[in-house]
C-alpha cells in the first residue's frame, strides 16, 4: 500500500508541475495513474483530499484556482516558480556554518525540518558540510510538549488556547492567546503574545502549559504590533535587580556558590583548633529566595543580617526539623509508566521527499549508488528500491516516452545511476518555512560559539539563506502550504520566513567572565593543549583541581560546556563553564585516549543511569519549578496542585541540599534514610539561630 501511495502522489506532482492550466479533480482522476483504484466517487474524494494535504504538509505548493470553464469545479496546478529552490552558492566557510546550524536541531522537534533542508540544498548541489568543525556542538532542546503546536500557531498566525499553571497556583487556568513569537532563554522556551482575556501582553513558559494546545482553525490572522520585539517582551519578564544586601557568615571551606555571588568577602580570623568563618555581603531580591539560597548549606552558612531574613530562616529550618519521616508514604511511592512516544511521519511521505531530492541530485551529478546512499544517509538497498519505484512514474499517458527512464540493471550491477526523461523533476523543491527557519535560528545560535560568532561567513550565510527561502512573487494563500510554510502574507506584508525568523529567538545569557573562559577553551582546542581547571562540582559543595584534555565545546540548555578527557576521573566529562573558577592553558600537548568518545547528547547533558539513586519528593504548587529545572524520571499530579516527582541522581546528598532549600514547601518521601538526614541537618543548622547562636 505504501509503495502504491508513493507512486500515485509522485505521479500527481509530475502532472501538476507539467500542466499550464488548472486541472479539475475529475481530470486528475481520469489521467493520473493510481486513482483508478478508487472504487467510488466518495473513495476518490477521500483519497485525493488526503494526498493534497500530505503533499502540502511536505511543502509542495499545490495552487487552487479556476478549473473547467463550463462548471464551478476548482482546479489545481503547481507553478514551477513556487516549487523550485532558487539557486544558492556557498563558499566553503559558509557551507561549514550552515552544517553547524543544522546540527543544532539534531535532537530537537525541528530536527527533521533541518535535516530536510540540508538534503534539499545538497540535491541542488550545495556542498553543505554537517561534519565541519566537529569540536563545536550547538544543541537546541525542545522537550516541552507544547513547543510544536505553539511553533505552528506562530508560523500560521493562529490564536491558541491552553491551560496554564502559574507558579504557586493550585489549578491550571484557561488562557486564550494571540502568539507573537517564541524565545529560548537559558534553555527554556517562552511564548509572548496578547492575552485576550486580560487584554494585555503576556509571557508564558511552555513547560507550564498543561495538556494539549488548541489552535484556532478560523478567525483573522494574528497581527504582531509594529512596535513589538518579541525578545524584548520576554526579557522584561526576567528577574529584577537586587533590593538589598545580606550579611552571611560562611565556613571557609564551604558555600562556594554563595561566594561567587557575593559583593565582598571578608576573611575571618583563624583560631587554633577551630574552623575559620568568612563574612559575605550577599545581594538579594527577595527574602524567601535568600533564605532558600543559604539554607541549602545547612550549618555551614548563617544569616547575620537583616533581622527579618534571620527570623525567616529560623522559621524555615524549624518546620523542616520538626517533620518526621513517613515510612508508609515511602512504601507507596512508585514511578508511573512513562507515556508512549509520538507517531513518526509515514514511510510513503518520507520516500516521496527522498525521490524529489534524489532525482535532481542524480541529474546534476555523475554519481553512483554508494555515493547517493552516503549523501542522503540511506542504505544502498533503499536507494535501489527508490530507483525501481521511480521507474514506474511519469507523465499522464504513461507510455515509454512518458515514463521516467531508469537503468535499474546498471544500478544493480555497477552502481551507476542513469536517469532520463525526468526534466519535470530536474530542480529540487524549495525550502518550507519550517526548514528555512530552523536553519536561520541555528545560525543565530552559532553567534554564541567562539570562532564562529564574529565570522563574516555567519553573516553571509544568513543573508543567502533568507534570499533562497524568500517567498516568490505572487505566492498567495491559494498555494495552500499552511502545514509546511505557514499562511501566505497579505499584500504588502512581510515575507513568511522573515516574519517567522523574526518571531523566534535564542538567548544564551553568559557573563563576560564565562565568555572569556569560553574563548580560552577554544584557543586550547585549536592549539591542541592541555588545560587545568579549578572547578566547582555541580552536585557537591566542593572545588576540585582537574587536568583536562579538551575534545569540544558544547552549547546546550542555555549553558556553555567544555567537553574533555578528565584525567582525575579517567573518563569523558562535561564541565559547565560558569562553574570554572579558574582555567590555565598548560604548555603541554593534549593527549585524548583513543578509547575516548564524545558524549551522546540526544537525551540531554544530564542522563539517567542504572546506578542512580531514586528520590521521591512531594512539592507544593509554588515549588513545581523543580520538575522544570531538574531531571525527573516521573511526575505525578496530586490534589491541590501538589506534585510527586521522582529524581534519579548519582549524588543523594545533593537532594538533601535541595530539600533544605525548599524547606516546608517540599518533603522527601523516599528513601526514609534521606528524609531523616534532611531533618537532622535542619536541626544542626537551626542551632545557630537560637539563644547565643
Amino acid at each position: 500500500m505504501s509503495r502504491k501511495k508513493t507512486e500515485r502522489q509522485l505521479n500527481l506532482v509530475i502532472c501538476l508541475l507539467a500542466t499550464r492550466r488548472f486541472l479539475t479533480a475529475r481530470e486528475i482522476r481520469s489521467t493520473v495513474a493510481g486513482y483508478e483504484d478508487a472504487e467510488s466517487d466518495a473513495a476518490f474524494k477521500r483519497m485525493f483530499e488526503r494526498d493534497k494535504r500530505e503533499l502540502r504538509d511536505s511543502g509542495i505548493p499545490i495552487e487552487t484556482g479556476g478549473g473547467d470553464l463550463w462548471s464551478d469545479d476548482e482546479g489545481y496546478r503547481i507553478l514551477r516558480s513556487h516549487y523550485e529552490l532558487p539557486e544558492i552558492e556557498l563558499l566553503a566557510d559558509e557551507a561549514a556554518v550552515l552544517g553547524l546550524a543544522a546540527r543544532a536541531w539534531r535532537h530537537a522537534a525541528l530536527g527533521e525540518a533541518a535535516a530536510n533542508a540540508i538534503l534539499k540544498l545538497r540535491a541542488a548541489g550545495v556542498p553543505v558540510d554537517t561534519d565541519a568543525a566537529p569540536a563545536l556542538t550547538p544543541v537546541l532542546g525542545t522537550d516541552e510538549p507544547a513547543f510544536l503546536p505553539i511553533w505552528q500557531a506562530v508560523r500560521d498566525r493562529r490564536a491558541v488556547s491552553f491551560d496554564y499553571r502559574k507558579p504557586g497556583d493550585e489549578v491550571a487556568r484557561r488562557r486564550r492567546v494571540e502568539p507573537w513569537g517564541v524565545v529560548n532563554v537559558q534553555g527554556h522556551w517562552y511564548v509572548a503574545g496578547f492575552d485576550r482575556d486580560r487584554a494585555d501582553r503576556r509571557v508564558f513558559r511552555l513547560g507550564r502549559i498543561v495538556g494539549d494546545v488548541e489552535i484556532a482553525s478560523s478567525g483573522p490572522p494574528v497581527e504582531v504590533p509594529a512596535d513589538v520585539d518579541v525578545r524584548s517582551v520576554v526579557r522584561r519578564g526576567r528577574p529584577s535587580e537586587a533590593r538589598g544586601v545580606a550579611r552571611v557568615r560562611v565556613r571557609a571551606d564551604s558555600g562556594h556558590e554563595l561566594r561567587r555571588g557575593a559583593q565582598r568577602i571578608a576573611a575571618g580570623e583563624h583560631a587554633a583548633g577551630e574552623r575559620r568563618w568568612d563574612l559575605l555581603d550577599l545581594p538579594y531580591t527577595d527574602v524567601a529566595d535568600l533564605v532558600g539560597a543559604v539554607a541549602r548549606f545547612g550549618d555551614r552558612a548563617v544569616i547575620e543580617s537583616p533581622a527579618a531574613a534571620r527570623e525567616a530562616m529560623a522559621a524555615h529550618l524549624a518546620e523542616v526539623a520538626a517533620r518526621d519521616p513517613d515510612p508508609r508514604a515511602a512504601e507507596s511511592a512508585a514511578e508511573p509508566v512513562p507515556a508512549a512516544a509520538g507517531r513518526r511521519q509515514s514511510a510513503s511521505s518520507e520516500q516521496l521527499r527522498r525521490l524529489l531530492m534524489l532525482v535532481p541530485y542524480a541529474l546534476s551529478h555523475d554519481v553512483r549508488v554508494p555515493e547517493v546512499a552516503a549523501h542522503f544517509g540511506l542504505s544502498q538497498r533503499q536507494v535501489l528500491k527508490d530507483l525501481s519505484l521511480l521507474w514506474m512514474c511519469g507523465l499522464p499517458g504513461y507510455t515509454p516516452g512518458d515514463l521516467i527512464d531508469v537503468d535499474i540493471e546498471a544500478a544493480e550491477a555497477t552502481g551507476e545511476i542513469i536517469i532520463g526523461n525526468a526534466d519535470t523533476l530536474a530542480q529540487p523543491l524549495r525550502l518550507t518555512a519550517d526548514e528555512a527557519a530552523s536553519l536561520v535560528i541555528g545560525v543565530d545560535l552559532l553567534g554564541e560559539l567562539p570562532g564562529v560568532a564574529d565570522s563574516e561567513a555567519l553573516k553571509r550565510v544568513g543573508e543567502k539563506l533568507r534570499a533562497a527561502a524568500a517567498a516568490p512573487p505572487g505566492a498567495g494563500e491559494a498555494a495552500g502550504v499552511h502545514g509546511a510554510g505557514g499562511a501566505a502574507p497579505e499584500d504588502g506584508a512581510a515575507d513568511p520566513l522573515e516574519r517567522l525568523a523574526g518571531s523566534v529567538g535564542v538567548r544564551i545569557e553568559l557573563s563576560e567572565e564565562v565568555r572569556e573562559v569560553q574563548r580560552r577553551c577554544d584557543d586550547a582546542l585549536r592549539a591542541g593543549q592541555l588545560v587545568h581547571l579549578r572547578y566547582l562540582a555541580g552536585y557537591a559543595d566542593e572545588v576540585t583541581e582537574r587536568d583536562v584534555d579538551p575534545m569540544g565545546l558544547v552549547v546546550h540548555d542555555g549553558h556553555a560546556f567544555l567537553e574533555g578527557w578528565c584525567r582525575l576521573r579517567g573518563d569523558v566529562r562535561l564541565f559547565r563553564l560558569d562553574r570554572v573558577l579558574d582555567l590555565t592553558v598548560l604548555p603541554e600537548a593534549a593527549q585524548v585516549p583513543a578509547r575516548a568518545r564524545r558524549r551522546d547528547l540526544s537525551e540531554g547533558v544530564l542522563q539517567l543511569s542504572a546506578d542512580d539513586a531514586r528520590v521521591t519528593l512531594e512539592l507544593e504548587p509554588s515549588e513545581r519549578w523543580v520538575t522544570e529545572e531538574y531531571l525527573c524520571s516521573s511526575v505525578h499530579e496530586l490534589d491541590g496542585g501538589r506534585v510527586r516527582a521522582v529524581l534519579r541522581t548519582p549524588a543523594p546528598e545533593w537532594v538533601c541540599r535541595l530539600a533544605l532549600r525548599l524547606g516546608p514547601r517540599a518533603r522527601v518521601v523516599a528513601p526514609v534514610e534521606l528524609a531523616e538526614r534532611v531533618r537532622e541537618q535542619a536541626r544542626r543548622a537551626l542551632a545557630a539561630y537560637g539563644p547565643g547562636g
